[in-house]
This record gives C-alpha cells, structure tokens and sequence, in this order.
C-alpha cells in the first residue's frame, strides 16, 4: 500500500506541490513538508504511520475554510492530510442516523436527507465540511431551537498516533468522546467519520428581509432588540453586505449594498407570521419569507460555494444595546463599503447546556459579530476593535481565522480537561489543528 499510497503524496519537489497546498482559503500560504490526499481510512492510516516514522507531525484538513491559522506557519516539520477523498454519504432513515466520511460537505447530504423529511444541524454554506463545522461547535439555522451541532453527533471514528483506528462514543472511549465534540477535528486524531444524528424537519417558515444599505440607521436598531427576546423557534442572521456583480447572484442582488436579515422559523406558518410582524413592519424591499423545504435552508445565505480570496474577524457580544448599535453603524457603513458586516443571533437553546453534550455544549453570549470581505484585515479589525466594550473575552474558534490563545474557546476547568485528555492520547503532539491545544 505504501507504493500506493506515494502516488497521492505530494512534496515541494513536486510539480503539483503548489496545486496541492491550496485549500478553499485561497490566502491561506501553506508550505508543508508534503500534501497526502488519502482515498481511505486505511491509508490515511498508513500515512499517519510513514509520518511518525520520518519524525513528521500530521494536521488534517477538510475543505480548508478556516486554514488561515497555518498561514505563515513553519509547517517543515508537518504533512498536511487532505480528506477529500473520505466523502462518502451513508443513511439510516429509520433511525434517523447519518455517517459521513471525512471530506463530506453539507450540500449533499442536505439535499439526500431532505428525500426522507429528515434535517441536519448543518452551517449557513452548503460546501463547509461537515466535520470541521460539527466537531468545532456548529451553528446554524437550527441553533436557537437545537442547540450546537456538535450535540449531535452519536460516534466519532479516528486514526490515533500510532496509527490505529478506534470509535468513540458513549459507551467507547466516552472521555475522548467529550473532547472531541467541540474541541475541534484535529486535537486528538485524524477523524476519518462521524455518524450524526438527524432531526424530523421537513420544512421551515425561512427567507430573508432586503433593504437598501441606507435603511440599515432605522433596521439595525429594531433587529438588535427584537433578536435579543425572539422566541427560540427563530434563528436569524442581520447583514449589510455589497454584493459583487457575479452571475450566480439572483439578478436583484449583484452589485447592490444591501441590508439583509435571513433566517428560519421551526414553528407553523402563523406562529413565524407572528415572530416577523415587527420586522415586516420595516417595510422592506424584498420578503422571501415562506413555508420551504428544509433541504434548501443550505443556500439561504447565498455563501460562496468557490474557494474564496476573504474572510472574516469574529468577536462575541454579550449584547447590543443602543449605544452598541450606533458605534456599528459608525464603523460598518461609509461610501466605500467593501466588507461584509454580520451578526449572527445567538441565545435560546445555545444557551442551555445540553445533556451529556460535549465539552462545548453551549455559548453564554447573544451574538456572534463577523466583519470581513476580500482585503480581510484593516477595516474588519477596526470594526471588531470598536465593539470591545460589548464583547466577551470568549472567541468561537470555527470562525477565528487568525491565531488566537485557543483557551479563549472554552470555560477554564474544560480547558483544562481537554489538555489532559491531548496529553493522554497525543503526548507527543503527533497532529496538528488551526487552533491546537497544546500538550505542555
């Protein structure tokens, strides 16, 4: 298998080494010590294996969306294992179970459940792979109703350091289990599957309200007060966004500057009616709010499903009070409007720590603020900076894209815990994640 096996590893002597280095974080710079695209758990295995024996470290990764932390890295001393070969798609209706492999991304298997009446805890891009997104926490149009994705997940399968496969879950190595569910794909292993269990949702009351960007002073406000005591039946999502003039935008969308709340109600259509009243009365241009089939809440957001030149800073509020609304308004709006401006309401069952849940089982804060765009960085830090009388010391790791002390992820005594158990199944600091826990 190793004669193989050599044929999908790609090192910098390679022709392909630089094509294979690339992920869907485009400026993401990463300069590996090889690039190995295995095409099953057994030879990612073996890979895993031929890395310890040259004295390499291994870092997994999926679609790449949340590489940028290894961008500047010295990664001499690391392979990089691409899973996007591990993508298959396995379902139980009956029992309302789902595996999938590694580089298995939300779109599919959206689409392939939705057949049976069936929904996943699934993110707002349909090409995010499903395990960075579940196993770092997961938040989605479910979130204020459900809870976290990594909730949901029933079993973990993982090639340890010395490259054997084991599962874990409740009743099989349940420490590793917690660890794994919330702190993130590659802490602990070389995450080959995870099974996922689905919930009964067949359709949504879901859409988006549209204004014109000026109308954000008098949106902006009502939004931040009504999110805050919404019912948890509601999950939405507040942007002020210029979109580009790209063909696979609706044609009402390209090249407008545009605020947008969008969002999915689990509840009947007079319940959501109800929930949107205050909102609707803003009058906007556009209300695509309907009863829809749960399957296409994956591209309400209208993310990019290309690899992308963007991304984003993040910070967690605790709340957003008047005086809080207009410093945003301040620093997000100007004639210049390049970047994405976005608040992702949190609170409800987020809140709530769920029974026998993971080491991240729930987020104390209300709202999720993202700031980004092509040239992430200048103004996007300007933004997150300006909200720092409102923001937690807390940072939701899947969309910290820059290196931050991974401890602000997580409560001090479950820090401390998910040291232990990497000390315990990883003492040699084996793999390698965007947000590492350390082993010393």
């Amino acid at each position: 298998m190793r004669d193989v096996l050599e044929r999908y590893i790609y090192r910098p002597v390679d022709l392909e080494y630089e094509v294979a280095c690339k992920t869907w974080a485009l400026t993401a710079d990463l300069k590996p010590a090889a690039v190995a695209f295995p095409r099953s758990a057994a030879e990612a295995a073996v890979v895993v294996r031929l890395a310890t024996s040259e004295g390499l470290r291994v870092a997994p990764i999926g679609t790449g969306h949340n590489a940028y932390p290894f961008d500047g890295q010295d990664l001499s001393d690391t392979v990089i294992v691409r899973t996007d070969h591990l993508n298959s798609y396995q379902l139980d209706p009956e029992a309302g179970i789902a595996r999938v492999g590694a580089g298995a991304i939300w779109g599919p298997l959206v689409d392939m459940i939705g057949e049976h009446g069936l929904a996943a805890l699934h993110g707002s891009a349909p090409g995010t792979g499903i395990i960075g997104h579940t196993l770092g926490g997961g938040i989605g149009w479910y979130s204020r109703a459900l809870g976290l994705a990594a909730n949901s997940v029933r079993a973990v399968e993982l090639i340890t350091p010395d490259g054997s496969l084991v599962r874990a879950d409740e009743d099989h190595e349940d420490e590793l289990f917690w660890a794994l569910r919330g702190g993130g794909a590659g802490n602990f292993g070389l995450v080959t599957a995870i099974e996922l269990q689905l919930q009964p949702i067949r359709s949504a009351y879901a859409g988006m309200l549209v204004w014109d960007l000026r109308d954000a002073e008098r949106v902006l406000p009502v939004w931040a007060n009504w999110a805050e005591d919404a019912p948890d039946l509601v999950t939405t999502a507040y942007r002020q966004v210029q979109y580009p003039l790209i063909p696979q935008l609706p044609e009402q969308l390209r090249g407008r500057r545009l605020v947008i709340v969008d969002g999915a109600v689990l509840g009947s259509d007079e319940e959501a009616t109800r929930m949107l009243m205050l909102l609707r009365a803003l009058k906007p241009k556009w209300d695509t709010f309907a009863r829809v089939p749960a399957r296409s809440l994956a591209r309400l957001h209208l993310e990019s499903e290309e690899p992308s030149f963007g991304g984003v800073r993040s910070a967690l509020l605790w709340d957003l009070p008047p005086e809080g609304v207009e410093r945003l308004l301040d620093v997000s709006i100007d004639d210049s409007l390049v970047l994405t401006t976005e608040l992702r309401q949190l609170g409800g069952a987020l809140r709530r720590p769920a029974p026998s849940g993971g080491v991240l089982n729930r987020i104390d804060e209300q709202f999720l603020l993202l700031a980004g765009g092509v040239n992430v960085g200048g103004q996007a830090h300007r933004t997150i900076e300006a909200m720092r009388p409102w923001s937690s010391d807390r940072n939701y790791l899947n969309f910290t894209q820059q290196l931050v002390d991974p401890a602000t992820g997580f409560d001090p005594g479950a820090w401390q815990s998910l040291r232990r158990i990497r000390r315990k199944k990883d003492p040699f600091a084996v793999f390698r994640a965007n947000h590492e826990i350390p082993v010393i």
